[in-house]
């Protein structure tokens, strides 16, 4: 099952948890106000999984990859990791679901703090449109996940600030209706 918890401020190693102390566990609620999606798939038969196939078919999520975070099995690996570890949004909803290893998924609260959640093997997240995140291995150094698109996908990433692109207006909106 997914944890989720409040980062503490260090700029140490981004690949250490940085829980808070006392850690400030996130539930799965609290996420799905941020309008995170979670769930827990059987990652073992990904291939003939008949649940991720409805799920597939029921948020028509077309096209997918799957990428092999590793230094030995991503070009640029270096360059890469530091991307991905930048701040930013995207226009469209991001979909992962790891299927070996495990890393973590940072994503910004209400109130602008960050909140990590940690996923592995099975876990699917969906992050909506708008949301500032970013994403990293943990000490494991290691992660194969499915990326899942609507349509061809898209790549672009958005570094913050991108407040004034209509999917961030679209989330904000949202999260002002969801404190409601």
């Amino acid at each position: 099952m997914v944890e989720a918890w409040y980062m503490d401020d260090s700029q140490e190693d981004q690949r250490t948890p940085h829980r808070l102390q006392p850690n400030c566990a996130v539930s799965l609620e609290q996420l799905r106000r941020l309008g995170v999606a979670y769930r827990r798939l059987d990652a073992d038969n990904y291939e003939t999984d008949p649940r991720l196939k409805e799920i597939r078919e029921a948020e028509n999520y077309s096209w997918m990859d799957i990428i092999t975070i590793h230094k030995d099995k991503l070009p640029n690996y270096e360059e890469k990791i530091k991307t991905f570890y930048e701040e930013h949004l995207h226009l469209d909803d991001e979909i992962r679901y790891i299927l070996d290893g495990s890393g973590y998924f940072d994503v910004r609260d209400k109130d602008d703090k960050w909140i990590r959640i940690s996923m592995e093997k099975g876990d699917m997240i969906t992050l909506p449109a708008g949301i500032y995140h970013r994403f990293t291995l943990d000490e494991n150094n290691y992660v194969k996940a499915m990326r899942l698109f609507v349509g061809e996908p898209v790549w672009t990433a958005y570094n913050r600030p991108a407040d004034d692109f209509p999917a961030r207006k679209q989330y904000m909106k949202f999260l002002a209706e969801e404190a409601q």
